[in-house]
C-alpha cells in the first residue's frame, strides 16, 4: 500500500499542519480525526488494513487529515466565539488547502467526507454545508449537535450561542435550509451513518435521520449492538460502508 506524508505551513491557522496520503488512485476520502485526534490516528487503529484490498486496487485514496479540536471546539480557556472562529478557520483550510491539494494528485470524480465519533460531526458538517464538493458522506458514532448536553458529554460552547455556532450545527441549520441548489446536491449525494445500540448520541442520529427525511434527503441509518463506539467497530463499519 502506498503510504506518503505532508506538512505545510498554514496561514489560515498559523501553523504547520500535517497529512497521511493512502493508496494511489480512486475516490478520494477526507478522513477527519476523532475528538483531540491527530492524523495518524486512523493509521493507528489499523483502519487503512482493512480497505486495503479498496486501496491497492486503486479504488479508494485515503487522506487522512490532522485535528486542531484543542484549540477550537475543545479550548475550555478560550471563550466560546474564539472556538467557533478558530473551527471556522480549519474549515476555510480544508476548503482552500487541503481540498485543492486532493485534486492537484487525483482527478478522481467522487469525493467522500468521513470520520468517525467528532470526526463525523466534522465530516458531516462540512458536507452539508459544500455538498456541491462531495459525492458521498460517511459518518460512524457522531453528534450532529455540539450543543447538546448528554450523559457525560456537554454542551462544547457553555451555553453561549450566535449565528456562527448555528451554522455549525447541522441538526440546528437543516430545518431552516430551503435552498434549492443546495439540497439538490444533498439529495444526489450518497450519506451513511452509523450509530450504536448503547450509544448516548442514538437519539441524536433519530433526530438527523428524520431532519433529513423530511427534506427528501436519502441516506441510510445503522445500527449497531452495544456502544459501537472504539476502533474495534470502526474497522468492521469501514469496508461496509466506504
Amino acid at each position: 500500500m502506498k503510504r506518503a506524508y505532508h506538512k505545510w505551513w498554514t496561514e489560515r491557522l498559523g501553523r504547520n499542519m500535517e497529512l497521511l496520503v493512502f493508496g494511489h488512485a480512486g475516490a478520494k476520502v477526507l478522513v477527519f480525526p476523532t475528538r483531540m485526534g491527530r492524523f495518524y490516528e486512523y493509521e493507528n487503529l489499523r483502519i487503512p488494513q482493512k480497505l486495503s484490498d479498496k486501496i491497492n486496487k486503486g479504488q479508494l485514496q485515503l487522506f487522512c487529515i490532522d485535528g486542531i479540536d484543542s484549540e477550537s471546539l475543545y479550548c475550555n480557556w478560550a471563550h466560546p466565539t474564539g472556538r467557533i472562529q478558530r473551527h471556522i478557520a480549519y474549515e476555510e483550510y480544508i476548503l482552500n488547502e487541503v481540498m485543492p491539494f486532493m485534486n492537484s494528485i487525483n482527478s478522481h470524480e467522487c469525493t467522500i467526507s468521513h470520520g468517525c465519533s467528532l470526526g463525523a460531526f466534522h465530516a458531516a458538517n462540512i458536507a452539508f454545508r459544500h455538498p456541491h464538493l462531495f459525492q458521498k458522506l460517511a459518518a460512524f458514532s457522531g453528534r450532529y449537535d455540539v450543543t447538546l448536553s448528554v450523559e457525560s458529554f456537554r454542551d462544547l460552547f457553555c451555553g453561549y450561542y450566535d449565528d456562527n455556532i448555528y451554522f455549525h450545527n447541522p441538526t440546528h441549520y437543516l430545518p431552516g435550509l430551503n435552498c434549492s441548489q443546495r439540497l439538490k446536491d444533498l439529495r444526489r449525494m450518497d450519506m451513511v451513518f452509523t450509530i450504536g445500540k448503547e450509544d448516548p448520541f442514538k437519539e441524536n442520529n433519530e433526530h438527523l435521520s428524520h431532519l433529513l427525511w423530511q427534506k427528501g434527503i436519502k441516506h441510510q441509518l445503522h445500527y449497531w449492538d452495544d456502544r459501537a463506539h472504539s476502533g474495534y467497530y470502526w474497522r468492521r463499519m469501514a469496508p461496509l460502508y466506504i
